[in-house]
């Protein structure tokens, strides 16, 4: 099966000019989705992973599954005020703004091994910045796992110093 075919193109979403990769239709297809699943376990599963560690929201749906699989923790990165104890935080920039994620302050413990999940690599900015709440509790970032990566966008460069896998190129 190709994965990329699971994808559906929306044009113009968000915004005029923007072709958003939809993957609703991955989602709803069980033979896929278990595919996505078995292949990011197959590859992490020799990092001896303690914790996986996700963006809100489309991140949840892959790294839940991912963290039962590698016998790992799972701990969510969500916006600003999302979190209900005491929280980490840190700001980063999108191309038409800044916004703001949180960590809590004790999802992970100093030198624990993190795996960093999200459905998609576009400029990195997301990705970063949840390694910088990874990084500032002491974790160690032992990869990152994309099912799309948008390569057009550069966002792999920013991440150089990170085994970074994604399933799907454009």
């Amino acid at each position: 099966m190709r994965l990329e075919d699971k994808i559906r193109d929306i044009p113009d979403f968000p915004k005029e000019g923007i072709i958003f990769k939809d993957i609703t239709t991955l989602l709803k297809d069980g033979e896929a989705l278990k595919i996505v699943i078995d292949n990011l376990t197959e590859k992490f599963s020799s990092k001896k992973v303690d914790k996986v560690v996700c963006m809100e929201s489309r991140g949840f749906i892959f790294g839940a599954p991912l963290a039962y699989n590698l016998g790992a923790g799972f701990v969510p990165v969500r916006k600003l005020g999302k979190l209900p104890a005491e929280t980490i935080s840190v700001e980063y920039t999108l191309e038409y703004g800044t916004n703001t994620l949180e960590m809590h302050k004790d999802a992970i413990q100093p030198g624990e091994r993190v795996l960093v999940v999200d459905d998609l690599l576009a400029t990195g900015g997301t990705v970063n910045a949840t390694i910088n709440l990874v990084e500032q509790l002491g974790g160690n970032v032992v990869g990152i796992a994309f099912l799309i990566e948008l390569t057009f966008l550069d966002g792999r460069n920013s991440l150089k110093d990170y085994e970074v896998v994604s399933l799907i190129s454009y």
